[in-house]
């Protein structure tokens, strides 16, 4: 075993930037902010208009390097509101203007960020040069977004501890390496040979990364929900990091939980996914104490995950521990969804994790990145990996669904769809609108029910990940198909009876699986009229109420609302749809290990039935001659 040397990383870095920053710029400090490196200077202006030096350090430092003014170097609040007011155009329309004055950044929220940049960024530089405080801009959502609002208020509260936590996250990112040698191992708690509770431990001689911690839909026991966080060498309180790859609780639910038990570290995820996990959390929460269940978390560790949070971009990279670098890619499954890249050592190994993926575009979302710096190693998910399970065109897909939905109206009944908040629900709401624009489909309510509003709302906060072409449709054509006057919010529940006994209609209702939430209360109403629809258009879990109506049950007992057990005779049409997944099928998985630049050495298959993780590690093996594996819950592979 080699011991590393006992470098003074901060040290060194604080020499570089006394070096190269000159006299006149008039630095105070250095700090760190998570994994950035903050310099305070009394005159910023002068490393804003001469970039030379800041382009120097960060070559050699290897850092990210943000330029703050010195607290002394700030305009006063009111004066720096009077100056911004002037620099920006009110065709920007700004709703709201914050000031942290822990960290000297003024958050400006707009409904046309773009005018609030400037050309090239201009009006920014003019506002940081000009009151002396960086400005942050923020989307302001046409559709209100209560997290969004909440989210921001919240933090503007509690800006000085946030403010201590990204610096004690620094000093722990830049603490000098104490070990040279190659030493990963890749465990795997929850989601190998199954699909939910995904959870993946990296560890080497000095960091160790938990990839997503989620629950599992359905099951019985906390055995079968939690992944297997009692394992040996996992310990909560020695993580650097936590890295989310999207939004679904398979893989986010549980991640609060690791405050509750002595996590004090950083999140890492999009932007997107930050808003969209502390709203499909909550709801989690909501439903548990609904159902009389226990929660594993309260609303307390959801707040500290959102301070603990830190939102990067696409092709962002960023040091997450003294040997880790992280890069988030597109995974084109819902918004904000990402592959992680990690870059182990200097150029000692290289890991590919996919996420949920859709290696394909879509309406929501462009297709999933297939390259990669280096990856030696790739994980990739195998939910649709069976031979047989190739879908049909999204052409033919939709074209299905008008039918069904077409059929069902002319019948004079309703059609329910159970449905996934997030990313299933938009694409469909797409293709609703269209098709009801466009004649296809008579004109009938949409009821939107559950959080589809407050997700919806949330995807017009980040347009800018969005398709190329539904992007354009909003920017430049002021067609926003979200904001469409076909939908209809359903507020209170008391109207669910009235919808179930009207006219021909359209319902989409959480949950996707039927696990709980209006879809099933919706369900318990429509089930017994053989003129209604049910159509599932997402995966259904093993142990799910959805699967087993999948089967052909048609005696479910539920409890009503007085409590009491109720047989619900299901007479109405069930319909399975599989082309709108959010995941890529087999001909997508096997495209995208052919297409993926550079080729991994070895692949390792998660999220999928066992059947279907075995035999995709089979196919990869035998047609791309990579080593291939399907590992259980519980094992722990040395790569390197």
């Amino acid at each position: 075993m080699t011991i590393a040397g006992n470098v003074d990383t901060f040290g060194e870095i604080k020499r570089v930037i006394s070096r190269e920053i000159p006299a006149e710029a008039k630095l105070t400090k250095v700090e760190f902010e998570g994994p950035s490196i903050v310099i305070y200077a009394e005159n910023p202006n002068f490393l804003i208009e001469n970039s030379e030096p800041i382009k120097r350090i960060v070559r050699e430092i290897k850092k990210r390097v943000i330029v703050r003014a010195d607290p002394r170097a700030r305009k006063r609040i009111d004066e720096a509101k009077a100056i911004i007011s002037n620099l920006i155009p009110a065709e920007a329309e700004i709703t709201d203007t914050n000031f942290d004055e822990g960290t000297g950044e003024v958050i400006i929220l707009a409904k046309k960020p773009g005018l609030v940049i400037g050309k090239g960024g201009s009006t920014l530089r003019d506002i940081a040069s000009q009151t002396g405080w960086r400005p942050t801009i923020i989307r302001s959502p046409p559709l209100k977004s209560r997290i969004i609002e909440q989210t921001l208020y919240y933090q503007q509260n509690e800006n000085d501890y946030r403010l201590d936590f990204l610096r004690s996250v620094g000093r722990r990112i830049h603490r000098p390496r104490v070990y040279n040698d190659s030493w990963i191992t890749i465990s795997a708690l929850g989601g190998f040979r199954e699909v939910g509770r995904q959870a993946i431990f990296i560890q080497t001689l000095d960091s160790k990364v938990l990839i997503d911690c989620g629950v599992r839909p359905g099951a019985q026991s906390y055995t079968d929900e939690f992944p297997r966080l009692d394992i040996s060498e996992f310990n909560i309180e020695e993580l650097d990091a936590v890295i989310v790859t999207h939004a679904h609780l398979d893989h986010c639910g549980l991640v609060p939980i690791l405050f509750k038990y002595g996590y004090g570290g950083p999140i890492y995820c999009t932007k997107p996914t930050k808003s969209l996990m502390t709203l499909l959390q909550l709801d989690y929460l909501d439903v548990a104490v609904k159902e009389g269940k226990p929660t594993p978390y309260g609303l307390r560790e959801v707040k500290k995950e959102l301070l603990h949070t830190i939102p990067l971009e696409y092709g962002e990279v960023t040091d997450i521990s003294p040997d880790i670098r992280l890069t988030l890619h597109n995974a084109g499954h819902i918004l904000g969804s990402a592959m992680v890249h990690l870059h182990i050592g200097d150029g000692l190994y290289n890991i590919v994790y996919t996420g949920d993926f859709k290696y394909a575009r879509t309406r929501l979302l462009e297709p999933a990145a297939a390259t990669f710096p280096r990856a030696e190693t790739l994980i990739m998910e195998s939910t649709y990996g069976a031979p047989n399970d190739v879908v049909p065109t999204r052409e033919e897909t939709e074209q299905q669904l008008i039918e069904t939905l077409r059929t069902t109206i002319q019948l004079g009944g309703k059609a329910l769809i159970p449905i996934l908040a997030v990313g299933r629900a938009q694409e469909i709401m797409i293709v609703l609108d269209e098709a009801i624009k466009s004649g296809a489909l008579p004109l009938v309510p949409i009821y939107i029910e559950g959080m589809l509003q407050e997700v919806t709302a949330i995807h017009t906060a980040y347009p800018e990940e969005l398709a190329r072409e539904l992007k354009n449709r909003i920017f430049h054509k002021g067609e926003n198909p979200f904001l469409s006057e076909h939908f209809v919010s359903v507020d209170d529940k008391s109207a669910r009876p009235e919808i179930a006994e009207g006219g021909p209609c359209i319902i989409m209702a959480t949950s996707g699986m039927l696990t709980g939430g209006p879809a099933l209360e919706y369900f318990k109403l429509l089930a017994p009229n053989p003129n209604n629809t049910m159509i599932f258009v997402n995966y259904q879990i093993e142990g799910t109420l959805g699967r087993s109506i999948l089967k052909g049950l048609k005696e479910i007992p539920l409890a009503n609302s007085a409590g009491k057990m109720d047989v619900i005779q299901v007479r109405m049409s069930v319909k399975s749809i599989d082309g709108f997944s959010g995941h890529s099928d087999r001909k997508q998985l096997l495209k995208f290990v052919n297409n993926i630049s550079p080729r991994p050495k070895q692949v390792m298959i998660v999220h999928g039935e066992e059947s279907k993780c075995i035999g995709m590690a089979d196919s990869i093996r035998r047609f791309f001659h990579v080593d291939a594996m399907a590992p259980n819950i519980g094992d722990r592979i040395r790569v390197k």
